[in-house]
């Protein structure tokens, strides 16, 4: 389901009926209700009627005829806060929830995240044309992006390589332009939910430091998908793969290295295919204690 087309639809439908009450109906309505509350001021002026409920009949009725429809009350009623979401949600942070294990231990299943989706350039919605470039990603970063064999589909993982990069994952080791990226042993990491340990290692990649995790034992080694971007670009052996971003497209991994889908299989991604940062753990109803910023 595209949520953002949805909201886009909603919103036109709102604003059109909002436009069309500001402009028309919402004038006819006043110019009506003026007119029944002189004849009901004229017939009621020699009645002697008690003052008091004379004017409270007389606001009911004017509440009555001055307020929108049923019609408008389901559509333009609602146009200010569709307009405020839908703008909050195409320029500035857009909520995602994490589906899988592929980011472990930076990210867990059913946590709740932010995405900043003008760190990289403001992008008009629906069409995802770039308006203003603001920036690139970075190696390190995490980045939501829509799956280039298939754009309805967002996947989530850790910028690696940049246009340009040439990137060799050999013998389960990551290295960049041919210089190996740092690592630091670190204790071991046990997924709770499948009661699984994990070598868990410090990794930098640029300025950031973040913790990548692989299988205990051989690993899962990296192939060439049914799909690929750019295969010829890439190198596959036994021992891994080697691969050169083209230019315009970034090659990403996930923190989880043997339980992955990433560029290793299916090759790399545009910058058009760019959602945003993702930056906050708003929520994870499994685990309260996991709000807060990650990298």
């Amino acid at each position: 389901m595209n949520f953002a087309l949805i909201l886009f639809v909603l919103l036109v439908v709102s604003g059109g009926m909002w436009v069309l009450d500001m402009l028309w109906l919402r004038k006819t309505r006043l110019a009506s209700a003026s007119q029944e509350v002189a004849r009901f001021d004229a017939s009621n002026a020699r009645k002697g009627v008690d003052p008091a409920a004379l004017a409270g009949e007389r606001a009911a009725m004017q509440e009555r005829l001055t307020r929108r429809p049923w019609y408008l009350e389901y559509t333009a009623s609602f146009f200010p806060v569709i307009l405020l979401v839908f703008a909050l949600r195409s320029f500035f942070f857009e909520p995602f929830r994490i589906p899988s294990g592929s980011m472990i231990p930076t990210l867990h299943v059913g946590d709740l995240i932010l995405v900043n989706k003008y760190t990289y350039g403001v992008r008009l919605p629906i069409v995802h044309t770039k308006l203003i470039g603001m920036g690139s990603p970075n190696r390190g970063e995490v980045m939501v992006f829509r799956f280039p064999h298939n754009p309805a589909q967002d996947y989530i993982k850790r910028v690696v390589g940049l246009p340009g990069d040439r990137i060799d994952y050999v013998d389960r080791r990551l290295a960049i332009n041919g210089s190996p990226v740092p690592v630091r042993p670190a204790d071991r990491y046990l997924e709770e939910g499948r009661v699984q340990y994990y070598q868990q290692f410090i990794e930098t990649l640029g300025d950031i430091e973040h913790r990548i995790v692989l299988n205990e034992g051989p690993g899962v080694p990296a192939m060439l998908g049914f799909a690929h971007t750019h295969p010829q670009a890439c190198r596959y052996s036994e021992r891994g793969v080697s691969c050169t971003v083209p230019a315009g497209h970034y090659f990403v991994m996930g923190d989880n290295r043997d339980n992955s889908e990433d560029s290793r299989f299916w090759g790399f991604v545009p910058d058009g295919n760019i959602v945003g940062r993702a930056f906050f753990i708003w929520m994870n109803f499994g685990n309260i204690g996991r709000i807060g910023s990650f990298q």
